[in-house]
């Protein structure tokens, strides 16, 4: 009895330093816990406590009647999406710019990471990234007006250019053929700096003590980059990937709507233009949030496949 009574007694103090250190681990994360918590709010506010809002993509939804008075339709507003006549000039325009801007644009930083990681000269390499990093900060309004100015066909200053040079104008905003690749390239030029910031982090946590080893064996600054640079990004460029694949549904609204005349309305017309016309003008909110949840699904299957994928092929997946 006394053994068992000395056994009971370690247990009890053994559980009860557990839980001071418990304790004190919280409390020293307690500053932690307060800079996470507005992130958590915007989260639950903004992005959680909406989703019960889903639920009117099955009803006929009134304003006045409310989410519950509203009448229940099922899955028509589901087979009036898929018998619209827009729909699949609808999905063909959305996969086909996503899937350019994902071919284009997810290289796009990563090169730029390893070419200032080669820069020689730290200034230089400074310059260069405050450079790229500033048209992140411009709204696509800004882009866009830009854009217009330089390139329009009456006003647009490489036009002028072209035509004291003997060259006739680019048609550049009103031929259709442009606007892929238009947009495309404005992404990039907006968006890769900023986009490069996390490959930069990647590259400084790469131990420079490899680097210094393939200097002594002879390896040349391309096999470094092969051997050594690639394979310490290849994480962090395969989950950024999976979390990009995700979006492949998703255009930038603002993007393609400042874009978007009457010449290019058959090619710029996507998903989410299309909502705006619908839901907001139209005022449509119950066949618009369909579209929203149609997007949403098939964004969430393209991770789900992509990362199983990396699983299997022995990668790092997002879970």
């Amino acid at each position: 009895m006394r053994v068992i009574s000395l056994k009971g007694k370690e247990e009890s103090v053994h559980v009860s330093t557990e839980s001071k250190r418990n304790i004190r681990a919280w409390k020293r994360g307690i500053p932690l816990y307060i800079m996470i918590f507005p992130g958590l709010l915007y989260f639950l506010i903004f992005k959680y406590i909406p989703m019960g809002g889903v639920i009117i993509a099955f009803q006929q939804f009134d304003p006045f009647d409310g989410f519950l008075k509203s009448d229940w339709v099922g899955l028509d507003n589901f087979r009036r999406l898929f018998g619209e006549q827009d729909f699949v000039r609808l999905l063909q325009n959305t996969l086909l710019l996503s899937c350019m801007n994902l071919i284009l644009f997810f290289p796009a930083p990563i090169v730029l990471a390893l070419l200032l990681n080669e820069a020689r000269h730290a200034w230089f390499r400074k310059f260069v990234q405050t450079v790229v990093y500033v048209p992140h900060f411009l709204s696509w309004v800004i882009v866009v007006s830009l854009t217009i100015l330089l390139f329009s066909m009456q006003e647009g200053g490489v036009n002028k250019l072209l035509v004291n040079w003997g060259f006739a104008p680019i048609e550049l905003l009103t031929d259709s053929d442009y606007f892929r690749f238009l947009y495309v390239s404005q992404s990039i030029w907006k968006e890769a700096g900023w986009s490069a910031v996390i490959f930069f982090a990647a590259l400084a946590s790469i131990d420079p003590t490899l680097y210094e080893a393939a200097v002594v064996d002879g390896a040349s600054r391309w096999r470094q980059i092969w051997h050594i640079t690639l394979p310490g990004l290849r994480t962090t460029i395969i989950i950024l990937f999976i979390l990009r694949v995700g979006y492949l549904m998703d255009t930038s609204f603002e993007h393609i709507l400042l874009m978007q005349n009457p010449t290019n309305l058959q090619l710029s017309d996507v998903f989410d233009t299309y909502v705006y016309r619908i839901g907001i003008l139209q005022g449509d909110f119950s066949y618009t949030t369909t579209v929203g949840l149609f997007k949403s699904l098939i964004g969430l299957s393209l991770i789900l496949i992509v990362n199983r994928v990396a699983k299997k092929i022995g990668e790092e997946g997002v879970y």
